[in-house]
Order: C-alpha cells, then structure tokens, then sequence
C-alpha cells in the first residue's frame, strides 16, 4: 500500500482567521476524489504570517511550501501536481530554504510549525522532554544555578534574571509554593506567547515542571487571557495528554516527584498583565495592584513563595536544561543572552515573527525580515514593546537590540513585539492615544495613573488643538514625571514612555518647531 504523503496544514488562530480549516476541508475532499493519499497533519505557524495559511507538502527532498492558500486554489495545486514539489503560482520552495526562516536562530520556537502540537511522540521525536528528564536526576540548587547561569532574564518585559527569582522561591521555606505562569499577552503587536501555547504546548508544560522541580513547587497556573480560545482548547489537551502519560502529577517520570497544574482564564483585564494583579484574579479578586514589598517570590499566590515567569521564559527553560547553560548563553551580546522571539507588525509587507539572538537592529528586522512598509510609503517611526513603548524615529534604528542599549535611549524591548508606521502618522495622535489607553486600563490603585492618564489626555487634546500650546507641552512634561515617578507599576510609570518619545522626536506632529520643542524641554 503507498505510504499517503503527508501535507501540513496549520492550526495557529492566524491561520484559522484567513481559512485555513476551508483548506484542511478543501484538500481532503479533492484528494479523496482524485484516489490520492494524503495525511493531513495540523501543525502550527511558521511565523511567515503574510503567507497564511501556508501549506507544507512533505517530499523526499524536504518540506515544499505553497502561501498563502485559499479553498478555491486546491484543486489548481492538485492539477500542478503539488504532492510531489512542483511548481505553482501560490509555491515558496523548500520551507527551511525561504530566507525569512533561514536567517533566524530557533531555540524557543524550535519545534513550532514542525510537529503536531498535542503529539506527545512528535515532541520526544524533536528533543523534546529531554530537559526534564536531565533535571529530573538533579538536586533543585543545581538547575537553578543552571538557569542563572544561562543568563535567562524575564521575557515578559522586565527583563530581571529568570533564576535569581527562582533562587529567592527556593530558598523561602513554606509548605506549598506555585509557578504561575503569566499569558495575559496584552501588548499591541504581539503574539508569541500565543503561537507557543497553540503550536508547542509541551514546551511550556515541560519549562513550568521543571521550575517547579527547581524550587520545590507542586503545582502551577497558567494564567490565559480569555481572547485566546484556541490556546486554551490546545493548552486543556496538552494537559491531558501530559499527565496520562505521567509527565505531570504525582510522580514525575518515577521520580517521586509531583507538579501538576491548570489553565485559569483570564476575562481579558490589560491590567492583569501586572504579575501582582495577575496574582489578585487568580485568587478570584479584582485585578489590582499590590503594594511591594513583599514580592509574590516570597508571598506570592495564596501568600506563599511564588514563581511568576511569562510564556516565552518558560518554553526557554527546556533547551537551557537539555544543552546546557553555555550552549544558550554563547547567543547574544552583553547582559542581554540568548533569543528572542520579535513579533512584526503594524504597516508591514512580511508580518510574523523572527526569533533571533539579542545584538541585531531594528532595521534589520523591518527591512530584512519585514520588508519594508505594506503600503510602500517611508517607514517613520516604529514603536518597540507595546502601547507602553516608546516611538523610534529611524535615527535609533540602527541600536543594538539589547536591553540596556535601548535603556540608553530611553526605550524598551519589552516583550519584543513592535508595530511600524508609515509616514502619514500623526505622532501627536499617536501620544494622545498611549493616554487613552492608560486611562481606560488602569486599575484605579494609584492617583497618579488614574488620574494622571485623564489629565495627560486632556492636556495632550489641548497641545493638538493649538491652545496655549507651550504652556500645555510644559506641563505634559511635568505630569509625565509624576506619572514615571509615582506609579505603583508599569502601566502608569511607562506611559509616559510614548508620550514623551513623540515629543521628542516628533515635535512638528504637536505643532511645535524643533527650537520650540527644545526650549520646552529645556524649561
């Protein structure tokens, strides 16, 4: 009997959103109809975005691309002869040869578009599993010294050590501790934590076991914003499919050992993003604010010592265990080690993500990898780490993506998301709107982000609108440094970020002529 040759078809949420379920249909009537046959396997995205869906047949020569495929193009790929590479209007070569993924460095999303995502085999058959069967013979000292020596920093924005946080949980005595796994992935432009959950689900199960082997927890939650259904229909099933077969529970792999752990849905709050208002839902409270100390590493959830780490830190952990501290600390540069995975998006021909090591520009990303702007406009200005990140105008392009060169400049990598504009943005709309959306997502905990983001809207509509405008711009600045100084976290004390980089950068957007703008500043 002929071996059916297997065809990939994805089942990331970007994909479904353009048809890719149509197709699935589409290519299993036609080849059933022809007396071809297939396999159809639902993988998840390669991160080629503008390409979606994009479909993958499996030759002897490799994986062969077609993208992106509608239902009403199937049955022209099957008259091309498509099953066998061939050439074709909608074809993009070999997969691993298109320069978008060839030039990238896959650590994190090493198996994302590749496997199954809910195939256990396919896992273990792609390295995975092997680090938590290494840290499984550990003693819970070692693997965090492993982590720290890695280099691994918080992924979600902070960007503090991954195993000093797991060091501080160790070595706090309680009788319960928790990993609580942030994937309130709010940010404008970013969907990383999203493409894990949905194309690599055991990745993030495996990082959080072994965190929870490293410092003594027994159970984790993974905390998932409710606008992400699939991830939590794919999240469910990796679950289950995990402790069935003895991976999570009460004795991991026969060591003894037990974590297990849940999906907790999230009602879609910005603010929970905030890994201590993350805590406050999770323990079915409104989503606030807390005051620190003590910080959740101490009295966390429950007030017990908890480790908060985002999706991407903890799909990390896996390969940092299974090769070894140095294998991921070699990528990078300064304190800044190892990958990230970059999310491109905004006005861009080639939306998607592009996991490379720390050291590379913004330029390289936006023309190497994004190829330049969708609407074939200049590219102006590009806002780096969501709506709480600054505007780069394209004299920063070329700083180094590394976490304390883009302090220098008074920006944030942030979780690595960043939207282009073309240049027919209005910046000073663009400022007005980081205000507005302070305002609307604010916990309301503290004065100067509750009130501060009502006040800086007000004030900013005012400079638009020409009314005392370097008076108003004067104090803009004084409230943005109130708001920078006098937060309770990074929703208010980074909102200024936008704002003033706009300023800065964009003073004619105001209104304002550059000696003008100076001046303002200087006063």
């Amino acid at each position: 009997m002929t071996k059916p040759i297997k065809i990939f078809i994805p089942r990331d949420s970007a994909a479904l959103a353009v048809g890719a379920n149509e197709v699935a249909q589409a290519v299993e009537r036609e080849a059933a109809a022809r007396g071809q046959s297939v396999q159809i396997v639902r993988n998840g995205s390669r991160g080629l975005l503008w390409l979606e869906p994009m479909v993958e047949v499996q030759t002897p020569e490799g994986r062969a691309a077609y993208g992106p495929v509608q239902a009403e193009d199937v049955p022209g790929l099957f008259d091309a002869d498509w099953l066998q590479g061939a050439s074709h209007p909608l074809a993009q070569g070999l997969t691993d040869e298109i320069p978008y993924l060839k030039n990238q460095q896959r650590l994190t999303f090493a198996r994302v578009g590749i496997t199954d995502p809910l195939s256990l085999g396919d896992y273990q058959a792609h390295g995975g599993l092997a680090g938590l069967k290494r840290a499984a013979t550990m003693e819970p000292a070692a693997i965090v010294d492993e982590v720290i020596e890695s280099g691994l920093r918080g992924r979600g924005g902070a960007a503090f050590p991954t195993g000093i946080k797991w060091k501080t949980v160790l070595s706090t005595p309680a009788e319960q501790k928790y990993i609580a796994c942030n994937a309130d992935e709010g940010d404008s432009g970013t969907f990383s934590d999203r493409m894990i959950m949905e194309g690599d689900p055991y990745t993030l199960i495996e990082g959080m076991t072994i965190a929870g082997l490293a410092v003594g927890a027994t159970y984790g939650y993974i905390y998932v914003r409710s606008e992400y259904p699939d991830a939590i229909a794919t999240l469910n099933s990796a679950i289950q499919n995990a402790r069935a077969a003895g991976w999570l529970g009460h004795d991991i792999a026969g060591t003894g050992r037990a974590f297990d752990l849940e999906v907790r849905v999230g009602a879609g709050a910005y603010i929970c993003g905030e890994e201590t208002s993350m805590l406050e839902s999770l323990e079915g409270k409104r989503g606030q604010v807390r005051s620190k100390p003590p910080l959740p590493a101490i009295k966390g959830l429950f007030g017990q010592p908890t480790v908060i780490n985002n999706v991407i830190s903890l799909a990390t952990v896996p390969i940092i265990l299974a090769k070894g501290a140095a294998y991921y600390r070699d990528y990078g540069m300064g304190r800044s080690k190892g990958t990230l995975p970059f999310q491109l998006a905004g006005n861009l021909k080639q939306g998607g993500l592009v996991e490379r090591a720390f050291g590379l520009t913004l330029r390289e990303l936006l023309y190497d990898y994004g190829g330049g702007s969708a609407s074939g406009r200049p590219l102006r200005a590009v806002q780096v780490g969501g709506p709480l990140g600054a505007y780069l105008p394209e004299s920063q392009w070329d700083t180094p993506l590394d976490y304390e060169a883009y302090v220098g400049i008074s920006a944030m990598i942030g979780h690595g998301g960043l939207v282009a504009f073309d240049d027919t943005v209005d910046m000073s709309k663009m400022a007005q709107y980081a205000m507005e959306f302070c305002a609307v997502e604010s916990c309301g905990k503290c004065t100067p982000c509750r009130i501060g983001a009502v006040r800086g809207t007000e004030v900013i509509a005012k400079v638009r609108a020409g009314n005392e405008r370097e008076q108003q711009v004067h104090l803009l600045r004084d409230l943005c440094d109130t708001m920078l100084g006098g937060s309770l976290c990074a929703l208010g004390g980074m909102t200024p970020y936008p704002v003033l980089s706009a300023l800065e950068h964009f003073p004619e957007d105001f209104g304002l002529a550059k000696s003008s703008q100076a001046a303002a500043s200087a006063a």
